[in-house]
């Protein structure tokens, strides 16, 4: 039988029914169990607008272990009836699969401009969230947001200080009292040179006065990922193909304060040329590089991973990175790093 984790859901759809919209934050735990013969990795939860929120276990989950995927829904703002998709992607045998919520906001009496609810000094927006979602490389998108002023006076909105691939186009840029506007942002990912999901932070403008606070924050968010479903068959046959010997590097025991290096060997037994696009690591105990992203027919490269269990506290660690690649069959590979600090 195959090395593979298997990701098992008593239900994959919950169904909140009628809630008040003054509820706010509603919330459901959707629970999991590998029935795969190998640790089990979530890489990454997406949700189809701002308005839903997943939390999901990081650590890797060991084969008959249980995991969860907490989902959180925000009502103000939205009466009526909702249905949300969450995607979740991992490791799993089926490496891609949908968790859905749905349900009534039963909408909150004298609420006034329910469509707009995020409120900024006068000014209401639709959402604060803007979520390309997957963008192919080398492509552009654009997504609208949509405002209000909900103030007696005239507002001039702007965003600057953008970086060289999002451009906005606001319309109109001055608003009267109950004028309706909107910002269209577009992501040109020609000019942007990194790959895999990202995240923005930029703050609104109101009558020429820039605050870098929460409340006048916007989030850009997406993911630039490759299509590969265009290949033609040479295409494929010529592909790069990725193998690393060992998808799991431990560490062993460790004392505390001390710091050791390892190596995961990165091979490419395809035609084409491997790149690797990026390396995907959002932990603090230790750093992922490699010397060479560009991988030639039959040759390798070493992946090097720096620990150091500076601080870190008595017991046994599990945390991921993600290498991302040109091979059409592994684009995303998760690769788990142990360690016990005694």
């Amino acid at each position: 039988m195959s090395q593979k984790a298997v990701i098992s859901f008593d239900n994959k759809t919950h169904d909140f029914g009628k809630v008040n919209e003054e509820d706010g934050r509603i919330t459901y735990v959707f629970e999991f169990v590998n029935k795969g013969n190998t640790p089990l990795v979530i890489n990454r939860v997406q949700t189809s607008c701002g308005c839903t929120t997943p939390t999901w276990s990081k650590e890797p989950i060991e084969p008959g272990k249980k995991g969860s995927i907490m989902v959180t829904y925000s009502t103000i703002g939205r009466p009526g009836a909702f249905t949300k998709t969450i995607n979740v992607y991992s490791n799993a045998v089926d490496e891609q699969f949908d968790l859905t919520i749905h349900g009534e906001v039963i909408p909150k009496k004298g609420l006034e401009n329910p469509s707009y609810p995020i409120k900024i000094d006068g000014l209401s927006l639709k959402t604060r969230v803007i979520q390309m979602n997957n963008i192919e490389k080398g492509k552009s998108q654009s997504r609208s947001l949509e405002f209000l002023n909900t103030s007696k006076n005239d507002l001039k909105l702007s965003l600057d200080d953008l970086p060289q691939y999002i451009t906005v186009a606001i319309s109109p840029t001055t608003l009267k009292p109950n004028d309706q506007g909107k910002i269209t942002f577009t992501l040109n990912t020609s000019s942007y040179n990194q790959w895999g999901p990202f995240s923005n932070e930029m703050y609104l403008t109101l009558n020429g006065t820039k605050r870098v606070s929460d409340e006048f924050k916007i989030f850009f968010v997406g993911n630039v990922v490759e299509d590969f479903s265009k290949l033609t068959l040479d295409q494929k046959r010529k592909s790069p193909i990725l193998e690393i010997p060992d998808k799991v590097l431990d560490f062993g025991l460790l004392k505390t304060n001390t710091r050791k290096n390892s190596k995961l060997k990165v091979l490419n037994k395809g035609i084409n040329t491997l790149e690797i696009r990026r390396i995907i690591n959002n932990n603090k105990e230790f750093s992922v590089k490699t010397s060479k992203s560009s991988i030639s027919y039959r040759k390798s490269t070493d992946i090097v991973v720096k620990l150091d269990t500076k601080n870190l506290v008595v017991g046994e660690y599990k945390k991921t990175f993600t290498i991302q690649t040109n091979d059409p069959e592994n684009s995303f590979i998760i690769i788990i790093v142990s360690w016990s600090v005694k």
